[in-house]
């Protein structure tokens, strides 16, 4: 007898967009799960695409912020039980780096986008400062 089960995993992609003067881009949620936190841009990813290009295609929805895929470093893979309270998700982060000044505009599910130093982030939503903490990390 099989007794295997099988959880519904979906596949998102985030991306942390650095700028030089030690801030980084967060994106405040139009809905739930969260709304009205703050958090970093990303979201699905669609059919047919790899979380590098849905990373680049969230980061220009939610923020104005255009970046090529190649242009995206990976940071790593956030996949702990939990993590989303709409069920099991698995997202790959990445990161970008942009010049102090950069413009951002927000569209899409985020209301509001702007630029928060590192070491005066607000409360983010799931997993983001972790993710964060990772990707800075790793530049540093």
């Amino acid at each position: 007898m099989n007794t295997e089960t099988f959880e519904a995993i979906r596949f998102t992609a985030d991306v942390v967009v650095t700028s030089t003067d030690g801030c980084v881009l967060l994106i405040e949620r139009g809905w739930d799960p969260h709304a009205g936190q703050w958090a970093l841009p990303g979201g699905h990813v669609d059919p047919g695409e790899t979380s590098r290009a849905a990373a680049a295609r969230e980061l220009v929805e939610e923020a104005g912020v255009y970046a090529t895929p190649e242009e995206l470093v990976q940071v790593g893979t956030w996949d702990a039980p939990g993590r989303d309270p709409r069920g099991r998700y698995v997202t790959v982060a990445y990161q970008l780096a942009v010049i102090s000044g950069t413009p951002v505009q927000a569209g899409d599910d985020a209301v509001n986008v702007r630029w928060w130093p590192l070491a005066d982030l607000p409360p983010l939503a799931f997993d983001h400062a972790d993710i964060i903490a990772a990707a800075t990390s790793a530049t540093t």
